[in-house]
């Protein structure tokens, strides 16, 4: 894509100035270690915000990586509500930058309007397929790791019941769920168990859902009548949400939780962190530094970044502080499944992968 608007803006519209405060809490890069640049980017956020725990924070923290190793521009425009996404997008076409990545399906409609408007801007969005000369999707096969989180949580439960919810039926969300129930159904096959998966039909399409991302008293609510009913370990695909579930894990003993997106014992708070099993990874950092980096050198194209087990874009985090609780015998099954998975051996299907 031409550098034509890439320049950094000299002045900034006031509507822009919380983005410019925020973008200055980044660290900028040292002093002779990396050559200034004029090209800059923009993210905006869904409407969970920044410090989502999930998607948003990881991607930020992709772009600042590119801030820090390339010299660029990195700002950021937080969605609160759905009424600021078209808004943001649009602020963020104003500043001239050349590379502006949105985050979730929720900004879709706007992003691909902007393109369109746009053809010399370099758009990326993480999570949504969207087709277009200059959108670039960033997307994760889930599924594949979620497979192994299933057949991990089969294995460590001590009651035979494990569950998973999610924040809404979307694709990006029902992925990780089908990945999930299929790896439990994997262990009872190769064990001749009967471990059950509450909150998830993957023939119907159709489970447990909070109906938003942010409000944690649900993800609480919902998790302990899964417990009630005897499971375990809990999986809950809702951002936010996720942290109500990690608050009924902690007030019943032996229960312990499976994070997506990122890292859940890096980024919860302290008092979770022993509850996490392991976490259901989507590389979407250094997708995004890698992104941002080819656009800021003229080698962006539109083809679809798909993040897998074979090229690192998904995966299983540590078990941390929960390590006991899984065998050797049973972390050496989890390797040779991943392996299969990547020869072929084993195919994680879903309607919902990504193409």
């Amino acid at each position: 894509m031409s550098n034509t608007r890439r320049l950094r803006p000299a002045i900034v519209a006031l509507s822009l100035v919380p983005l410019v405060l925020l973008a200055g809490c980044a660290t900028p890069p040292e002093q002779g270690t990396e050559t200034e640049s004029d090209f800059c980017a923009v993210m905006v956020t869904n409407s969970g915000g920044l410090e989502d725990r999930s998607f948003n924070q990881s991607s930020w923290v992709g772009l600042q990586q590119a801030e820090d190793e390339l010299g660029i521009g990195a700002q950021v425009l937080v969605s609160t509500s759905e009424s600021d996404l078209a808004p943001n997008v649009q602020a963020a076409v104003d500043t001239g930058c050349g590379f502006i990545l949105t985050v979730g399906y929720e900004l879709a409609p706007a992003t691909a309007e902007q393109a369109e408007l746009n053809p010399d801007v370099d758009f990326a969005i993480v999570d949504e397929q969207i087709e277009g000369p200059n959108v670039k999707p960033i997307v994760f096969d889930t599924a594949q790791a979620a497979f192994l989180a299933g057949y991990l949580a089969a294995g460590v439960s001590s009651t035979g019941i494990v569950a998973t919810f999610g924040g809404g039926n979307q694709p990006p969300v029902t992925l990780f769920m089908d990945g999930f129930v299929d790896g439990v159904a994997k262990y009872n096959e190769v064990h001749d168990t009967a471990v059950v998966a509450l909150g998830w039909d993957k023939a119907s399409q159709d489970g447990v859902f909070t109906g938003d991302f942010e409000d944690t008293g649900k993800g609480l609510a919902t998790t302990r009548a899964f417990i009630d009913q005897g499971a375990d370990v809990i999986l809950p695909v809702a951002g936010q949400v996720g942290e109500g579930a990690a608050a009924a894990a902690r007030d019943s003993d032996g229960v312990a939780i499976i994070w997506v997106d990122n890292d859940g014992f890096e980024t919860l708070p302290v008092d979770y962190r022993d509850l996490v099993l392991t976490s259901v990874l989507k590389n979407t950092g250094d997708a995004v530094a890698d992104i941002a980096r080819q656009s800021s050198t003229d080698a962006f194209t539109n083809a679809p970044y798909i993040g897998t087990l074979e090229n690192g874009g998904v995966g299983l985090a540590p078990y941390h502080s929960l390590a006991s609780r899984v065998p050797a015998e049973l972390s050496a099954e989890l390797d040779g499944l991943r392996a299969d998975i990547i020869g072929g051996a084993i195919v994680v299907s879903s309607p919902s992968a990504p193409e």
